[in-house]
């Protein structure tokens, strides 16, 4: 049992502990920090959660083993190094960083110290994104063409002028850190590195705040291409289809926490004029964020590595690194 703590207790971090607390057989949460302890201390007290009044207070409690953060983006970097130098593993809340040099910088430190870091895209766990990259591992799908994807809602509306989410240097791109990284790193799982954006971002619906409308096209470093959107003043949705030589298969709906459904379009070789009709596939359900806190924590008992230097999470820092310098620039962006 791997015997961790929350730090950031708003919305997302409880969420997190209600996932794995008390059902989980492979991690618990037993000790907590968060920036307003009063709001949380109800929700610690029903979920035995040792309140402390500090970061640095958890990092040196021998009795934890890891800390998972759910803090404000642009605190995740220093606060990865320091529990790194303490030697807690540690799970953070998406993006890595903000920025291609600070994911780097947070990724070389637990692997400098010998630590698991382990990083929130909790998509990777939905059965239908696994079907669909076996689906491209065994030929079905084909060869992966293009990928399209949203991901929108009413954020914008959801915090006062001045809330953390609304800054700039916060909130880069819109939203792409809270929402549009999700479909960047699905994308990625299924077509590989991008290496190439051109974006747009504005702010379109308030006099203040964040941009709230920002589109990209993507070019994949084995071929592909993509487009990505992400409008965070409008009704929930989101969508990603896949587009393959041999058929399509979407994902998509209101809701994203739940388990998802499958389509299925496949062309009929023996008549491609024939309009087939896409197959719906649904699957058990499954807790992506008790399944990913309990992957993190398989990985600290097993010490094998989660985020490295050089693999997706870093990457996906400098995707969104380009995104920004693309739209603020209004040129398209090369990533080595």
């Amino acid at each position: 049992m791997i015997n961790a703590a929350i730090v950031g207790m708003g919305t997302w971090g409880q969420n997190l502990v209600k996932s794995v607390q008390g059902v989980s057989p492979h991690i618990q949460f037993v000790a907590g920090a968060t920036r307003t302890p009063a709001k949380a201390t109800d929700f610690a007290a029903r979920h035995k959660i040792r309140m402390t009044d500090s970061y640095e207070a958890l990092l040196e409690d021998p009795a934890i083993d890891a800390v998972v953060l759910a803090t404000p983006h642009s605190m995740h970097t220093t606060q990865i190094v320091a529990a790194a130098q303490a030697g807690k593993h540690v799970f953070c809340e998406k993006p890595l960083g903000l920025d291609s040099a600070s994911a780097r910088r947070a990724a070389e430190a637990a692997a400098l110290n010998k630590v698991v870091l382990g990083v929130g895209y909790n998509w990777r766990f939905q059965p239908a994104l696994q079907e669909i990259r076996r689906m491209i591992d065994d030929g079905r799908l084909g060869k992966v063409l293009h990928i399209e994807g949203n991901f929108c809602g009413p954020s914008a509306y959801r915090f006062p002028n001045g809330h953390w989410r609304h800054a700039g240097d916060e909130s880069p791109a819109g939203g792409m850190t809270g929402r549009g990284v999700h479909v960047l790193d699905a994308m990625m799982y299924l077509a590989g590195p991008i290496d190439q954006v051109t974006a747009q971002s504005y702010r379109l619906a308030q006099d203040f705040g964040s941009d709230d409308t920002t589109s990209m096209l993507l070019h994949f470093a084995g071929g592909s291409t993509g487009y990505l959107g992400t409008v965070i003043a409008t009704a929930e949705t989101w969508r990603m289809q896949v587009f393959g030589s041999n058929g399509w298969v979407q994902v998509g709906d209101v809701e994203h926490l739940s388990t998802w459904d499958l389509l299925v379009c496949m062309i009929d070789r023996d008549n491609v004029t024939n309009k087939q009709k896409p197959v719906r596939t649904s699957f058990a359900p499954v807790s992506t964020e008790r399944a990913e806190l309990e992957h993190f924590a398989a990985c600290i008992v097993n010490h094998h590595a989660l985020v490295t230097p050089d693999g997706d999470a870093v990457r996906n820092a400098e995707v969104l690194e380009a995104i920004v310098r693309s739209s603020s620039s209004h040129t398209t962006v090369k990533i080595d």
